[in-house]
């Protein structure tokens, strides 16, 4: 039975080229020039053979590689690059590709490569590989499908000395992402130490990473061991990279190249094994075309992205990490909170989140500490929350206006122009319904 191909690749003459040649050789193909399209025709039907691009206008082959992995781990991948990505190509079969081929491709070589590959069964080893389990100590799971999406990632890579770059808003948790990929990894036993880039200075940073002897600054008093000595064998995460000064980025891509740092103050290169994952929340690409982030520095960090999706596109995790940040509250707080109302959790879905994760978990220990009741209702939570909980079901109504007003103004925790937003009137209107009442004003 002919098995389908897909070919991934954004460079339309390339493209049609490679169809017509699989076309005159037997084989049967569909042909995608983006990400996004190639994942909506995989999950509409499996097919024997992937080979794909490594540079698509939407991401990166490897991404996709990984995707794939996890939706139709049978299909086989096989990765196009350029000579001068061949280590990229390299790390995509750690990661489950069959293969790669570097442009200009042999017709030769590409049919071998081909009728290998789909002679080629994918292993149980695979198959087994996909249904291991995260571990991070003290770190919760979300459950939708974006989460899966990216611990899949995670597990992947975590095995591998691939270099990770992780992306995401502030507060979306890129710190425990890195944990994640250093408690899966073999360096699990070594230490994680995390480095806050925002925070160095150009004079301090090169003693920070790669330290100092003593003497070799006015406040050197004595000898002191970098990161990146001091994480042998384990794992250096530089949080918010895009903050490193330019001159340190220098000496951070010759580290990175040589596996050597030299002290600040010696002569003599110290060799250094330590895997490095960063993480940021700009556009380093951005800051790359404006001359604040070098671009052989990128590259080297980013031999795999992960992006960390914001909070308000999984609605479906928020209830499951604010009952997690929920029970933290009460261990904290000696208390005894036992959920949220029903008011209260649909606030919680609806709400933007800007702080992400960090919002949240700030967000229901206030609610915990607040509470005077068994559960938590919207009076306890800010009142930039509570304005987004939307009245449409509970339009104004002549016959219980003056109920609607009082759980407008317990949910507004008694903000007179919130309470009156909430229920779609003037503040004016509102101060006239509640004098007509006997409502205190």
């Amino acid at each position: 039975m002919k098995q389908n191909i897909l070919i991934v690749e954004d460079d339309t003459s390339f493209g049609t080229l490679l169809q017509n040649w699989f076309k005159k050789n037997g084989f049967e193909t569909s042909w995608c020039s983006r990400i996004e399209q190639a994942k909506r025709a995989i999950e509409k039907q499996s097919f024997g053979l992937i080979i794909s691009d490594l540079r698509l206008p939407d991401g990166d082959g490897i991404m996709l590689l990984t995707w794939i992995k996890e939706i139709r781990p049978t299909s086989q991948v096989i990765i196009m690059t350029s000579y001068g990505e061949i280590q990229s190509a390299v790390s995509s079969m750690k990661l489950g590709a069959f293969d790669y081929l570097t442009k200009p491709i042999n017709p030769q070589l590409l049919k071998q490569k081909v009728e290998q590959a789909l002679a080629t069964p994918v292993t149980a080893e695979v198959r087994h590989k996909k249904e291991t389990k995260l571990s991070s100590e003290g770190v919760v799971y979300g459950k939708s499908k974006a989460a899966q999406l990216m611990y899949g990632h995670i597990l992947k890579v975590a095995p591998t000395r691939i270099s990770v770059l992780i992306t995401g808003e502030s507060g979306s948790g890129k710190e425990y992402v890195a944990r994640m990929i250093h408690d899966n990894s073999k360096r699990k036993d070594n230490l994680f130490i995390a480095v806050d880039c925002g925070s160095l200075s150009r004079e301090l940073a090169p003693s920070e990473l790669f330290g100092h002897l003593k003497g070799s600054f006015t406040s050197a008093v004595a000898d002191k061991k970098g990161v990146f000595e001091q994480a042998q064998g384990g794992t250096v995460f530089l949080d918010e990279i895009g903050n490193l000064p330019y001159d340190v980025q220098v000496q951070l891509l010759r580290a990175l190249q040589e596996l050597k740092v030299r002290p600040v103050g010696s002569a003599i290169d110290i060799e250094v094994d330590v895997r490095i994952i960063a993480a940021t929340n700009e556009d380093l690409e951005h800051a790359i075309s404006e001359g604040k982030f070098r671009e052989d520095l990128y590259h080297r960090l980013n031999e795999l992205s992960i992006q960390i999706p914001p909070l308000r596109d999984r609605e479906s995790d928020i209830l499951h990490f604010a009952t997690h940040f929920l029970n933290n509250a009460n261990k904290e707080l000696d208390k005894t909170v036992s959920g949220f109302t029903e008011e209260t959790i649909a606030v919680l879905k609806k709400y933007h989140w800007p702080g992400n994760l960090r919002e949240l978990r700030n967000t229901i220990r206030r609610a915990v500490l607040f509470t005077e009741g068994d559960e938590i209702t919207l009076s306890d939570l800010p009142p930039t929350l509570s304005t987004t909980f939307s009245e449409e079901d509970l339009p104004l109504r002549p016959e219980n206006e003056q109920q609607q007003i009082e759980k407008a103004l317990i949910r507004a925790q008694g903000n007179k122009t919130l309470a009156a937003k909430l229920l779609k009137i003037d503040r004016k209107t509102l101060y006239n319904k509640m004098h007509s009442y006997g409502m205190d004003i």
